[in-house]
C-alpha cells in the first residue's frame, strides 16, 4: 500500500472503531453539555469576525467546501459575519468566481460595515430580509442560475424553530446540487434543553433537529453523512450534515 493510501485506510479503520467507542462518545456528550452552558462557541473568530461556531464544525465545513468546490454557498443567518467570511475565504483559496449569498432578517448596523469592508467582501452578497421571503428565494434562484449548473451548497443557521427551519430546508434544499451538502446548524438544541435561553421560542420538539427529521421523512434526495459526525464527535449540528444523493 502506498503511504497516502495507507494513511486513508488507517483513518477509515480508526473512524469505524470510534463509532462504537462509548467512553469517547460519552465524554464528547459531557463536553457538549458543559460547553453549551458556558457559551463556548462564542469564543472564536474567523479572519477578524466572530464566527459563533464550534471549531470542529468549522473544520467540517472546510473539508466539505474543499471537496465539493461550490460555485455558490447560500447561508441563512449572518450575525457578526464570521461564517460568511469563512465560506468566502475558502472560495478564495479555491480560485474561480465562487460567491456567498448571506441572508439575515437583521444585519445589524455595527456588523454590516465590518463585513462589507472586509478584504473578502467582493465574494459576498448580503440581503436583509427573512430567508423565507419571496425576494430571498428569487435572489437565491438568480444566483444559482449564474453558476450554470455548478455545485451549490446551503448552510442554515438563522431562526431555529421547527417551522422556520423546515421551510428553509424545503426551499433551499432544492438548490443543492447532487454530491453537495445542506448543512443544518443548532440541532443540538433538541438534545440539550438546558442550553436553551428561556426567552427563545425553540426547544425539544421545536428545533432544527426536529425539522430535519421531518424533512428527511418526506425527501429521499438527502442522506445524513454519518461519517462526518462520527469524526467530529463534538458538533452543534447532530445529523445536520446532509449530502444530496439524487
Amino acid at each position: 500500500m502506498e503511504p497516502l493510501e495507507l494513511f486513508e485506510h488507517e483513518k477509515k479503520e480508526r473512524l469505524a472503531r470510534q463509532a462504537y467507542d462509548e467512553p469517547l462518545k460519552n465524554s464528547a456528550q459531557m463536553f457538549m453539555a458543559e460547553s453549551l452552558r458556558a457559551r463556548y462557541s462564542y469564543n472564536f473568530s474567523w479572519l477578524g469576525r466572530p464566527i459563533i461556531q464550534y471549531p470542529e464544525d468549522v473544520m467540517a465545513l472546510q473539508e466539505i467546501i474543499w471537496r465539493v468546490r461550490p460555485r455558490l454557498i447560500i447561508e441563512t443567518g449572518v450575525a457578526h459575519g464570521g461564517s460568511v467570511i469563512l465560506s468566502a475565504s475558502l472560495l478564495e483559496m479555491l480560485g474561480g468566481e465562487g460567491r456567498v449569498l448571506g441572508l439575515d432578517i437583521d444585519i445589524r448596523a455595527h456588523n454590516r460595515p465590518l463585513i462589507e469592508n472586509h478584504p473578502l467582501a467582493r465574494r459576498l452578497t448580503l440581503m436583509e430580509c427573512s430567508s423565507l421571503a419571496p425576494e430571498a428565494a428569487a435572489k437565491a434562484a438568480a444566483m444559482v442560475a449564474e453558476t450554470r449548473g455548478g455545485p451549490v451548497m446551503v448552510i442554515l443557521d438563522s431562526l431555529h424553530t421547527h417551522e422556520h427551519v423546515l421551510g428553509e430546508m424545503r426551499l433551499y434544499g432544492s438548490f443543492v446540487t447532487p454530491g453537495s451538502y445542506l448543512v443544518v446548524f443548532d440541532g443540538v438544541l433538541e438534545n440539550y434543553p438546558e442550553a436553551n435561553a428561556p426567552d427563545r421560542p425553540w426547544g425539544p420538539g421545536n428545533s432544527p433537529l426536529s425539522a430535519l427529521r421531518e424533512f428527511l421523512a418526506e425527501n429521499d434526495s438527502f442522506v445524513v453523512d454519518e461519517e462526518i459526525e462520527t469524526k467530529l464527535l463534538i458538533t452543534a449540528a447532530p445529523s445536520g450534515y446532509l449530502r444530496r444523493v439524487k
